[in-house]
């Protein structure tokens, strides 16, 4: 073979393993862009699920906001909440001082009542004398008459408004009710029971307002 031929041979297979070189790098730089531009596809998709779980935290922190926000309560019902509450509480002081005013005016009618009926047994006491004192033959006076409808009349009036006297002759002694002065003999009562009223007692809607003055069997 001659030079000619030699190099004519040689520059083709330059040709070619240059043609070769180009096709590589071309394939290369081909592989290249694909990988960047998947690359830049998977960013863009992470960078699309970080903005979706900011936006979600987002608005799950706006929502927490809002629930703080509804939950405070508004100083306008606060204020009505506290006023109120000073109402009931102020009713509830009112009902108190009733219940405790009508307690203290029942007491004090109470004993303003038994103070005027114990100024009226002596009275009834000085009726019942004066009237056991008359003489059988001048129970029919006039007078007389008069004086005994004047005592049944108290007598009534007394009992309307729950005055009654106590029970005391043949009945066993009870120191609530009876006041015993003496002890006697008696072959009608055994011992213990009363036998004699001295002075009647009386009772104001079952609270004694005087004690019954009794003898009581030995």
């Amino acid at each position: 073979m001659s030079e000619k031929e030699k190099e004519e041979v040689l520059e083709e297979v330059l040709e070619d393993l240059e043609k070769d070189a180009v096709d590589a790098k071309k394939e290369k730089t081909d592989d290249t862009k694909k990988d960047t531009s998947e690359d830049k596809k998977e960013e863009t998709k992470e960078d699309g699920d970080d903005k979706a779980d900011s936006e979600e935290k987002s608005e799950k922190k706006e929502d927490g906001k809002k629930g703080v926000f509804k939950k405070k309560k508004d100083k306008k019902d606060e204020k009505i909440e506290e006023l109120t509450d000073q109402v009931k509480r102020q009713m509830a002081e009112f009902d108190n001082f009733r219940k405790r005013t009508e307690k203290e005016k029942s007491q004090m009618f109470e004993t303003g009542a038994k103070s005027v009926i114990e100024k009226i047994l002596p009275v009834i006491d000085n009726f019942e004398r004066g009237l056991a004192a008359v003489p059988e033959e001048e129970k029919e006076n006039a007078f007389v008459q008069g004086m005994d409808k004047v005592y049944r009349q108290m007598l009534t009036e007394l009992d309307t408004i729950g005055v009654k006297p106590i029970e005391a002759v043949g009945k066993e002694f009870d120191p609530e009710y009876h006041n015993a002065v003496m002890q006697v003999e008696s072959e009608e009562y055994e011992s213990g029971i009363v036998a004699q009223e001295l002075q009647k007692g009386y009772l104001y809607n079952d609270t004694v307002v005087r004690h019954s003055m009794v003898a009581v069997v030995q």
